[in-house]
């Protein structure tokens, strides 16, 4: 993996002076930026020739479960366009949630997506849509270490449900990086074939969801992808808005997890959509950017950016949750968004005052309590 960020900056050559008020653009804006929500949606949905050269040949619906998500209503959008691009429009796009935002429901409808209210926990699966094509994008997180048992019911017993529902069906099942264990940050990152060793209830829960779609794979040949991700980013949350964010307000970025990796959400939703032609019994692969990134660094440039000095503490313990993602470069391209770029994107995004999720990705968590 290339470590373009890696290492520290002098802190004197941050340069000081006024922070650019929220709301406010300063200096060049960078190549490509999308200024607001409506132009980062329109990004996010702009299938590559890849992916319309993939969808051209599946064959049937597409099911997206858990749509509601932070990055369900792109992926959709993004499988609309892209079969429509194809010649295939034709075939449907069901969007499962239960759609608590009926306005984000009503938006993916007017593009052209059927949304479909429904409560995957407690609903019957036999009432789903019909489908050759299975996206599942359902997880719970946030809050595991209190409630774990929640956690492996969501993540590890759902799939099972979703799995008898759709047995011949292509199934690409988000996973995450969680399920490595933490490795030396010049390691380079975890490898698909590398021993699994999650740590925390969360993790060990997202294990479980990839060996119950295995065993579905393996026992009922139901073809299946499984993708490794760490951390998707759209500019709205992910890792560099949270480094960003603090940086920009002068709070303190801890680097005691030195390194991370991130991937633009749009090739993240691309890949998850491209591998439906992969799946096996079953398909793994890694799934984030090709650089290692300094924590450290990173603040660094957003400092610069803001014209501030960047406060961290803590220090490097050497280790963190890193993939090795060259497996997929291989197979679907580098993301066509590389990290400067994105870290130039999240600072005018923050600049300009444009909205934030507000919830933390938590990266810099090291005992797997979330």
């Amino acid at each position: 993996m290339t470590d373009v960020l890696q290492g520290d900056v002098p802190q004197g050559d941050v340069p000081q002076g006024d922070v650019p008020r929220r709301g406010e653009p300063h200096g060049d804006v960078p190549r490509g930026f999308p200024d607001g929500e409506a132009a980062l949606e329109e990004l996010l949905a702009t299938p590559s020739a890849g992916l319309i050269a993939d969808l051209a040949k599946l064959r049937g619906d597409l099911v997206v479960l858990g749509a509601g998500g932070k990055m369900g209503p792109s992926l959709c959008r993004l499988a609309r366009r892209g079969l429509d691009a194809a010649g295939r429009s034709q075939a449907r796009v069901y969007a499962v949630s239960r759609w608590s935002d009926a306005a984000a429901a009503k938006a993916l409808e007017a593009d052209g997506v059927r949304t479909v209210a429904f409560d995957l926990m407690d609903g019957d699966p036999a009432e789903l849509p019909d489908a050759d094509n299975v996206v599942f994008m359902v997880g719970a997180k946030f809050g595991s270490a209190g409630a774990p048992e929640h956690a492996w019911a969501v993540n590890a017993a759902l799939p099972d449900r979703i799995a008898r529902r759709y047995p011949t069906a292509r199934i690409a099942a988000f996973s995450t990086g969680n399920v490595y264990p933490l490795v030396a940050a010049g390691s380079g990152g975890s490898v698909e074939s590398d021993p699994v060793g999650p740590v925390g209830e969360y993790a060990m829960s997202c294990l479980g969801r990839e060996r119950v779609f295995t065993y579905a794979a393996t026992a009922r040949d139901t073809p299946v992808a499984l993708i490794r991700l760490n951390y998707a980013v759209d500019l709205r949350y992910g890792v560099l808005a949270d480094i960003g964010a603090a940086v920009y307000a002068g709070e303190p970025v801890d680097v005691t997890t030195g390194q991370a990796n991130v991937v633009w959400q749009g090739y993240a939703n691309e890949v998850a959509l491209r591998s439906l032609r992969h799946a096996a019994a079953p398909f793994t692969v890694n799934l984030t950017g090709p650089e290692t990134a300094s924590v450290r660094r990173i603040a660094a440039l957003f400092g610069e950016s803001f014209g501030r000095e960047a406060t961290v503490v803590g220090t490097e313990s050497g280790s963190a949750l890193l993939s090795d993602a060259s497996r997929c470069h291989e197979l679907f391209g580098y993301p066509d968004v590389p990290l400067r770029t994105l870290v130039a994107w999240q600072a005018e995004w923050i600049r300009r005052g444009h909205p934030l999720s507000g919830k933390a990705t938590k990266f810099q968590v090291r005992d797997g309590k979330f």
